[in-house]
């Protein structure tokens, strides 16, 4: 499937829909300068594209009980196909891994696990991340706070 060319209207949808998931379709046609009926084909449009992956809440990780974040830069023995992989296959199980970016430069990967406290890191680390074959190194550093954090691209 190819992707569809974004207009100014799409791209409007798209910047209201990522800061207000949860507005209306009339209201969001308002503010994009349509009626309700093509505002609603041009939103399922840009779902069956894949434009639009899913719907989400977005939920303040301290609020729950996780505040703590770890950004951990993996090597592996080997880059491989099979071992890139596995290691990917491993991080797509493990809930408290948020992000995973195969990277460039030193490292391997970089990784963004959220927990409740350093107990729960060493027990990740310990029990899951130092136990998957071919990890060669792991650096863990730990954000102090968060400066900005956003979903919203930007696509205006």
């Amino acid at each position: 499937m190819t992707t569809p060319t974004l207009d100014a209207i799409d791209r409007k949808l798209l910047t209201v829909l990522q800061q207000e998931g949860r507005i209306t379709a009339q209201e969001l046609a308002e503010r994009v300068g349509l009626t309700a009926s093509p505002c609603l084909r041009r939103i399922r449009l840009l779902e069956e594209a894949g434009i639009i992956r899913r719907y989400v809440a977005v939920v303040d990780q301290k609020a729950v009980g996780l505040p703590v974040s770890v950004f951990v830069s993996v090597k592996l023995e080997r880059q491989r196909e099979e071992e890139l992989d596995r290691f990917a296959a491993a991080i797509a199980r493990w809930p408290e891994v948020l992000e995973c970016y195969l990277m460039t430069g030193p490292r391997d990967y970089l990784l963004r696990v959220v927990v409740p406290d350093l107990e729960a890191y060493e027990a990740f680390l310990k029990g899951k991340l130092t136990r998957l074959d071919g990890v060669q190194s792991i650096e863990s550093s730990f954000a102090l706070g968060q400066v900005k954090y956003t979903s919203v691209l930007p696509i205006a």
